[in-house]
């Protein structure tokens, strides 16, 4: 167990947005023009041989922008990407869909700007069941969305926060942190965590590690919990 200064106990899981069962997760962008969502999404992917599916509609595409190259390093993404955008959201979840049989793929990703018709509970439904039919993670970014009903297994709300400081540069970016918040989820307790991104650990398991923010459930049961030292 890892013991930060700040935080208190870093508690480090496997997969723990999507709590390492391949299903459709929905991750919420907490504010506009943030990249808070989709960096939690790379930095959940980790290394792999089987590439990724990204599909984008237009709308997300200006909002969000396209994915760096060279950040993906950053994450450890080493799979190549097959990068989509759509003009219509409705093709945003076929593309999704189809892509989900494909057994040959990592995971997929989709990013959807708004709260258009489409994106309908029935619509969600039919991606969380296809992502636990194929056994392939899909992931929804969801830009300007106040969080309507969706099917997805784990609804998070994600907002960027200033890095903690670097150990050899007091005026460089250290670790990056985000503020992750589990809004809903079956079969779990919502929560809200301060997840944090090590570059430097050894095993991918340890990259990425959630401290809560608050004396909130444990993500599994018998965890520690752990009170929150800074008082956010």
């Amino acid at each position: 167990m890892i013991t930060d200064s700040s935080y208190g106990q870093i508690l480090p899981f496997p997969q723990p947005v999507t709590f390492g069962r391949p299903a459709l997760t929905d991750v919420l962008c907490a504010k506009t023009g943030d990249a808070g969502a989709i960096s939690i999404v790379l930095a959940e992917l980790g290394q792999s041989d089987q590439p990724i599916v990204w599909v984008q509609d237009y709308p997300a595409r200006r909002e969000n922008g396209q994915l760096y190259a060279a950040g993906l390093r950053s994450f450890q993404v080493t799979q190549p990407i097959l990068r989509i955008t759509v003009s219509h959201p409705r093709d945003v979840l076929w593309a999704m869909e189809e892509a989900a049989t494909c057994a040959g793929l990592s995971a997929v990703i989709g990013e959807v700007h708004g709260a258009p018709n489409v994106l309908s509970f029935t619509a969600t439904k039919r991606l969380a069941m296809r992502a636990e039919v194929s056994g392939i993670p899909l992931y929804l970014i969801r830009s300007g969305d106040p969080g309507v009903l969706s099917a997805a297994r784990a609804r998070w709300r994600v907002a960027s926060l200033p890095s903690q400081p670097n150990p050899h540069d007091p005026t460089a970016p250290g670790k990056a942190q985000w503020d992750l918040d589990l809004f809903r989820a079956r079969g779990r307790e919502p929560g809200r965590w301060v997840a944090q991104y090590d570059t430097q650990a050894t095993r991918a398991a340890d990259r990425l590690g959630l401290v809560p923010r608050s004396d909130l459930r444990a993500l599994e049961t018998g965890d520690q919990r752990v009170s929150d030292r800074a008082g956010q």
